[in-house]
């Protein structure tokens, strides 16, 4: 395996908590109910002004193979693998981030919602990419849809995905492993929920135990 290698430095995780965190604050209490709750992994969105100091923060915990999602540019990739993201992953398919992303070392995981884009994808080299909005987009049907005819593609379905649906994408041999926002959303960060993010880690993380 290389460094760009995703399922290297997932190191065996099925489940991936994607968290979109307002405050830096955060990140310490939330790293630590992460890993007591079982996770391996995590992914640190853009969106927010503090999104460095989260991924910074996180990564300094070193129970998680942090990464920064959301990555839209060149720029926002290059100051997220300095703050010590160890792979990124993007809403779609930009060669400037998968360029960056190779420079740098780690895994980029563009997002794709088409065969068209997942055939870029591939020909750029890319085997590993993120069905994004997964259940809009038509669910475990769409994934199956898109497996069919890339063999060689191996997916991260995210978006809309809640506990109950877990195992309709695990069950896939094409995917690594699934994303999930409900496990600690800015309503938990908000009121200081850490003891109810473990919880869902840990019931998430059994659910998707092979």
């Amino acid at each position: 395996m290389t460094a760009t290698d995703l399922s290297a430095v997932l190191a065996g995780a099925r489940l991936l908590p994607v968290l979109t965190v307002p405050s830096a604050a955060s990140a310490g209490p939330l790293a630590d109910a992460l890993a007591a709750g079982g996770a391996r992994c995590a992914e640190v969105t853009f969106r927010t002004p503090d999104a460095e100091r989260v991924v910074k923060a996180m990564a300094a915990h070193g129970g998680l193979a942090v990464g920064a999602g959301t990555v839209l540019t060149r720029e926002q990739a290059e100051r997220a693998v300095a703050a010590g993201a160890r792979f990124l992953v993007s809403p779609g398919f930009d060669n400037d981030v998968i360029d960056a992303g190779r420079a740098l070392g780690v895994p980029v995981v563009p997002g794709v919602a088409s065969a068209t884009e997942l055939m870029r994808a591939l020909k750029a080299g890319v085997d590993t990419v993120k069905l994004f909005p997964a259940e809009p987009l038509g669910g475990p049907a769409m994934l199956r849809a898109l497996a069919a005819p890339f063999p060689r593609a191996r997916f991260v379905p995210t978006g809309g995905i809640g506990p109950d649906r877990l195992s309709a994408y695990l069950d896939h041999p094409a995917v690594l492993a699934v994303g999930g926002s409900w496990i600690a959303t800015p309503g938990h960060l908000k009121r200081g929920a850490y003891d109810e993010i473990r919880r869902l880690t840990a019931e998430a993380v059994e659910r998707s135990a092979p």
